[in-house]
């Protein structure tokens, strides 16, 4: 109510944009209009004017910037360093200034002259990905609007299919005739690469070089991707390239140019959903002792005894919630379910039960009422131990230290190392040297064992915490981390402090060896450090007020170039996963039949490899798209579009992925929608 009224008195704040940004396309139609009359060469040498021009009119200012530079490197005394330091920064918010002005007085030239391209360049065949492709697009005007807000540092919000890849070609292009070097940051790879073939030849045909930053790919290649005038690339790489160019010891190891402008497409994902996960580059330790393969057996038997208890409580819960059970007692009831909770948060019958708002209001009240009484504790000792998911930890409890005790009594009785050494300082009857070999005997000795309950808790971390095909998948009898975000292998990541190896001992593979934090960041923070960011995406608004709030980027909800005539339908619940997967099987086989596309999202690995398995059943012909067979990815997306295709995939199809929909596809949906006889139109 309060939004429609300020609306009412102030006006949408959309339509205040564009109406201010329609001066600016009606102005680059205009010179559009006129380029008709030039030739390829006369078009190219134009822009080769324009970049002549900024470098003469900015030169002088870079000079003096980096006469500054050089004399705050070599200036010793404090004072001379702060005063040069102010005007290094003066010269800067200028250098910034005369840019912003020069590249808004060139911007309706410059996308005028893109456009052109786009229409000169209609036809051609080139190879995306391995695949051959027909050029086709020409910028519309409401995609004129996403370029000049992308220019302006702004977030454009565009619907799905409304071209956001051409739509970035156009601010790119303009801020990368500076010379400085622009990011166009990616999802993933593979968006990187197809992004950066497919609008190459709009680069290409002024000669301005276009570089893809790549998973495995070596120094030089790095250092030559970034001094390409426009640089694709995933998120993470950017980050990492980062890191590793602040652990360089020498100038020429550097590969990344000073951070002028960059475009971030999945916008929210990256800088909202991903902003504080922390990238970090590690190294091998020194020296890795561990005690993964000693002590998996003997964790995994204590992971089994909890699995066995909880496998009761599950029984004593369906008792007491069956209608004609004299016996049913709900304190009993509740005090199980959140047993349950506390020993085996993601047990499968737990997570069903959980559907129910009733049980699951009752085993959040008895969790309240058991925290403010201070009487957890008491609960706790029933289990093994305690899997804290929220926390992403598990705690070991007198049960599970007992069973693991057997065959160590002293392993869970831990005296301070310094009270050890203490009292052989205090042992007059032993010689220096029998003294020195005692403290290296018990400090090691004491080391052993903060690393074997060190081993212990991550044992059963990666028992309770960490699922196959969710978290992680196993490829070649090596543990490949799956991106949650993604859903994609992260080839060569590992998790820290030891997870990694439990992983690797509970799946029974080679344990590698440990490593160590050496550098980290987040996106956030990485990002932040852009002269001039922007962004895209199809849903910003949302977090409008985060986005103003860490990086001062407005939204701009971009129109449509036709209205949206799509249906959303409202989402069906069903009581079981089976009924669920029954239900889906059904809709896709309707669909099948009907030589319809068909696409289905699923949460992980393992619920697509599922759905896979019922369909093989119905003898429907489908592709699998996920963490395990990503080689076929660009394969598998060509031919998601076409009549009669089954694709079933995890998020890796999710944003960014741009599915065509195959010939005829569109006819016969119009045909039948109509009533029409197959094959008659108007």
């Amino acid at each position: 109510m309060l939004e429609r009224l300020l609306r009412i008195i102030f006006g949408d704040k959309s339509q205040k944009d564009l109406k201010a940004i329609q001066p600016l396309v009606d102005e680059i139609n205009e010179i559009y209009a006129g380029l008709v009359q030039y030739d390829d060469d006369q078009l190219r040498d134009r822009i080769t004017q324009i970049r002549s021009e900024l470098k003469a009119k900015l030169d002088l200012l870079e000079t003096e910037i980096a006469e500054l530079l050089f004399r705050f490197r070599e200036e010793s005394d404090d004072s001379e360093r702060n005063r040069i330091e102010r005007e290094i920064d003066s010269a800067k918010r200028e250098l910034k200034k005369q840019r912003k002005a020069l590249l808004d007085d060139y911007l309706p030239e410059v996308y005028a002259i893109v456009r052109d391209t786009c229409r000169r360049l209609l036809g051609l065949k080139y190879d995306v990905r391995g695949h051959e492709v027909g050029w086709n697009m020409v910028p519309f005007d409401v995609q004129l609007i996403g370029a000049i807000a992308l220019h302006e540092g702004k977030i454009a919000e565009m619907a799905t299919g409304e071209g956001k890849t051409l739509v970035a070609t156009l601010p790119l292009f303009l801020n990368a005739l500076l010379g400085k070097g622009v990011h166009l940051v990616t999802v993933n790879d593979y968006l990187a690469q197809r992004d950066a073939e497919w609008m190459g030849p709009v680069f290409a045909f002024h000669d301005l070089s276009v570089g893809c930053i790549t998973t495995g790919m070596n120094h030089g290649q790095r250092k030559e991707a970034y001094r390409c005038d426009i640089t694709y690339g995933m998120n993470s790489e950017f980050g990492f390239d980062y890191l590793r160019d602040n652990m360089a010891v020498g100038h020429e190891q550097l590969v990344q140019r000073d951070f002028y402008y960059a475009i971030v497409d999945e916008v929210d994902s990256i800088l909202i959903d991903e902003a504080r996960t922390p990238l970090i580059i590690s190294g091998q330790v020194a020296q890795d002792k561990n005690f993964y393969s000693e002590l998996k057996s003997s964790v995994a038997q204590v992971v089994q005894a909890q699995n066995a208890l909880v496998q009761r409580y599950i029984s004593e819960i369906r008792e007491d919630l069956k209608e004609d059970n004299p016996r049913a007692d709900r304190d009993r009831l509740a005090q199980n379910l959140l047993l349950v909770k506390r020993a085996a948060p993601r047990n499968k019958a737990f997570m069903k039960l959980m559907q129910e708002g009733e049980l699951k209001k009752l085993v959040n009240d008895t969790e309240g009422i058991y925290l403010r009484d201070k009487k957890m504790h008491e609960l706790d000792e029933n289990l093994f131990f305690v899997v804290e998911e929220r926390q992403n930890s598990v705690d070991m409890r007198d049960k599970g230290r007992d069973m693991l005790s057997r065959a160590e009594k002293d392993l869970f009785i831990v005296e301070s190392l310094d009270e050890i050494l203490a009292r052989i300082d205090n042992e007059e009857s032993l010689s220096e040297k029998d003294r020195a070999l005692q403290k290296e005997r018990l400090t090691n000795r004491f080391m052993d064992k903060s690393e074997k309950l060190h081993n212990i808790n991550q044992l059963l971390r990666a028992n309770t915490l960490f699922e196959k095909d969710v978290e992680y998948v196993l490829l070649d009898n090596k543990v490949v981390i799956v991106d949650e975000f993604t859903g994609r292998q992260m080839p060569g990541r590992r998790f820290s402090d030891g997870l990694h190896q439990a992983l690797e001992a509970k799946e029974n593979v080679k344990i590698e060896a440990g490593t160590q934090t050496l550098a980290t960041i987040t996106l956030q923070n990485y990002f932040r450090m852009f002269e001039k960011l922007a962004g895209m995406t199809g849903t910003a608004v949302t977090e409008e007020s985060e986005f103003m709030e860490i990086y001062k980027l407005p939204v701009m909800v971009i129109p449509t170039n036709v209205p949206i005539t799509r249906i959303d339908h409202d989402d069906v619940i069903y009581l079981t996963k089976n009924e669920k997967y029954q239900a889906i099987i059904n809709e896709i086989v309707y669909m099948h039949e009907r030589k319809k596309p068909v696409l289905v999202g699923t949460v992980s690995v393992e619920v697509s490899e599922t759905i896979s398995r019922l369909l093989r059943r119905h003898g429907i012909a489908h592709n699998v798209l996920n963490a395990k067979n990503h080689e076929r990815e660009a394969e598998i997306i060509m031919n998601a579009g076409q009549p009669g295709a089954v694709t079933i995939a995890t998020n890796m199809a999710g944003r960014g992925t741009d599915i065509k929909l195959g010939t005829g596809v569109v006819t016969q949906a119009i045909e039948e929608y109509r009533g029409l006889p197959r094959g008659l139109s108007d």
